[in-house]
Formats: C-alpha cells, sequence, structure tokens
C-alpha cells in the first residue's frame, strides 16, 4: 500500500521539482497533494502526466498524510512543521529552520542515512543547504579514506537558488543591457548579470555570511566536527547548477589517482575528469541530472596531504528536491512511516 503525500510550497521552483521528481521516481504515492498559500488556490502544476490543482495550506487536513515535503520558507517551516508532525505526518524540510536542532535529523542520504533513526523524536527531517549537500557527496567517500582536517571551499552558486523571483530578475537585467533598458535591482544588492556578487546571505560575526556559516555548520553535524571549514559563497549570473571548487587537506597522504579511482565507484558520484580541453563538466550540462559531478581532480602542492576538485550540480535537484525525495525513500525503506 503506497504513501499519502503532500508538497507544501508547491508553485515555488523546488516545490515544482519536489512533484516532479516523485513522479520520475515512482515514488510509492497513493495520493499526492499540491499546497500553497490562499493566493495560488486553483493554480494547476504538473506531477508526471498529471496536473494537480493547488490547494490551501491554511486549510488542509494534515492528519490525512504521512508525508509532507516542504519548501516554503523557514519562517513558514517554523510555524508549520510542528503542527504537520503533531498531526501525524513526517516532515522533510528544505528549509533552515530546523538544521542545527539537536532533536533533527540533517541527512544526506550517501553521506549519514543512519542519522534518520533520528526521526522518532520530532517527525520531522532537514534537508542541508544546496551547496552543503553537494560537497558532502563529493567528500565523505575520501572522508572515509582518509580522515579530512581541512576545507576551503569557493562556491559559484546560481540564481535559481534564490528563488523564482531572482531567475526573473536575472533575465530582465541581461535583456534590459542588451535593449539598452538599463539595470534595475530587486532581489540582489549589486546588479547580477554579466556579474558576480561575492556575498549570498545575511553578514554575521566576524564577516561571514550566513550562507557560508550553514556551510561550515552543516559539514559538522554530518560529517565531522573536528573539519576546519572555511567558506566563500558568490553568486553568478547563471540560471541553473551550482558550481564549487574544494581545496581538502587531509591527515595522511591520498593521490588524485586513488581519489578518482575512489570516487568514480562512490554513489551519487560521477566522475568527469579528462585532461583535454572539455573533460570536465559545467552547470549548464548538470541541469536536470540527479547526480553530483566532479571533475579536475589533482594534488594541491601547497599544502601537506592536499587535494583540488571542481564539484557541480544541479541544485535544485540534489541540492534540493531529489535529496528530499532520497530521504523519503530511505524512511520508507526503513519502515520509518506510520
Amino acid at each position: 500500500m503506497g504513501l499519502k503525500v503532500a508538497v507544501l510550497g508547491a508553485t515555488g521552483a523546488v516545490g515544482k521539482e519536489m512533484l516532479t521528481i516523485l513522479a520520475e521516481r515512482l515514488f510509492p504515492a497513493d495520493e499526492i497533494h499540491a499546497l500553497a498559500t490562499r493566493k495560488s488556490m486553483g493554480v494547476e502544476v504538473s506531477y508526471g502526466d498529471r496536473d494537480l490543482k493547488v490547494k490551501d495550506a491554511a486549510q488542509f487536513d494534515f492528519s490525512t498524510v504521512d508525508l509532507v515535503l516542504v519548501s516554503a520558507g523557514a519562517d513558514v517551516a517554523r510555524e508549520m512543521a510542528p503542527k504537520i508532525a503533531t498531526a501525524g505526518a513526517i516532515v522533510i524540510d528544505n528549509s533552515s529552520a530546523f538544521r542545527m536542532d539537536p532533536d533533527v535529523p540533517l541527512v544526506v542520504p550517501e553521506v549519514n542515512p543512519d542519522a534518520l533513526e533520528g526521526v522518532k523524536a520530532k517527525r520531522i527531517v532537514a534537508n542541508p543547504n544546496c551547496s552543503t549537500i553537494q560537497m558532502v557527496v563529493a567528500l565523505k567517500p575520501l572522508h572515509n579514506l582518509a580522515d579530512i582536517s581541512r576545507i576551503s571551499v569557493s562556491t559559484y552558486q546560481s540564481v535559481s537558488g534564490a528563488g523564482n523571483a531572482a531567475m526573473d530578475e536575472l533575465w530582465r537585467q541581461t535583456r534590459g543591457i542588451f535593449v539598452n533598458d538599463g539595470v534595475e535591482k530587486h532581489e540582489f544588492t549589486k546588479q547580477i548579470a554579466f556579474n558576480v556578487i561575492p556575498r549570498i546571505g545575511d553578514l554575521v560575526k566576524g564577516g561571514t555570511t550566513t550562507e557560508e556559516q550553514k556551510m561550515v555548520d552543516e559539514t559538522h553535524k554530518m560529517l565531522d566536527p573536528d573539519i576546519r571549514v572555511i567558506a566563500s559563497c558568490v553568486r553568478v549570473p547563471v540560471f541553473v547548477g551550482h558550481g564549487m571548487t574544494l581545496h581538502v587537506e587531509f591527515n595522511k597522504p591520498v593521490s588524485a589517482k586513488d581519489a578518482r579511482d575512489l570516487l568514480r565507484e562512490s554513489p551519487g558520484l560521477m566522475l568527469v575528469d579528462n585532461r583535454e580541453d572539455d573533460g570536465f563538466v559545467t552547470p549548464v550540462e548538470c541541469v536536470g541530472e540527479f547526480a553530483v559531478f566532479v571533475s579536475r581532480v589533482r594534488e594541491d602542492p601547497t599544502v601537506e596531504h592536499g587535494l583540488a576538485m571542481w564539484v557541480v550540480s544541479d541544485n535544485l535537484r540534489k541540492g534540493a528536491a531529489l535529496n528530499a525525495v532520497q530521504i523519503a525513500e530511505a524512511l520508507n525503506n526503513r519502515g520509518l512511516f506510520g
């Protein structure tokens, strides 16, 4: 017998992708409900070859479903997720609201699936930050091989990570520059078209940003609290697909060859690392794919036991919707519903 599932935030970029992936992966759902705010009632969203009419989340009876995937922002999640869980459903939340709650598992199935047993405490599972997800998928096999002591990561994050309005702004600014209409800024503090913005999120203590701090804290929670992490997060004029450069230090020698051999066989990863002009993957090529792609693996001669690599992934898929659906699949396989 299948599950009864709802997607809250079904009209957003990630919510739509959640519905698409649930259908693509044939998730065992007997019922599927698309939920959003009252203003979106009656709007149709796609679920496989079907169209679903969006329902008002405020009026929905959550006791009638087993699982709710939430992609509606941290404020909504803080208000709604505990109520949904109290009604009896398990919540998989895509926001930052519960990621650092010690009673809420923060999970990437390829990295720390056993943490899902912690869902029994609050009936909530947190989906990590998009950039953290692709980074820890790439690093978990290497950490198993030789303990990682330090990570320096620079991200190149697409505008879709900031939502539909940000994607629209990139399009309007790009068009405006070409037709001499000028540039209007609403979603970003700086022009994003033909530019990069070296700040994502709010500034916090020490000059870091909330996005950068998420990568530090979430890596500690999922991978290892003893790893030293520094992140620099940059918004780039790409619609979908996050890239990152990783410089990783280990506690013992790891050759580039051994790393490539291991990554080639690791779950959730695709190694594309040919020493040719086009022997790597870019954000454009990862769109629509499930895998995290690793390229340009090489030894770092500036530190002891260091490697450098390039990692890209579709942030709306593995960075958000796919990881949430994979969490749901893992919960179901472990018999944690009901």
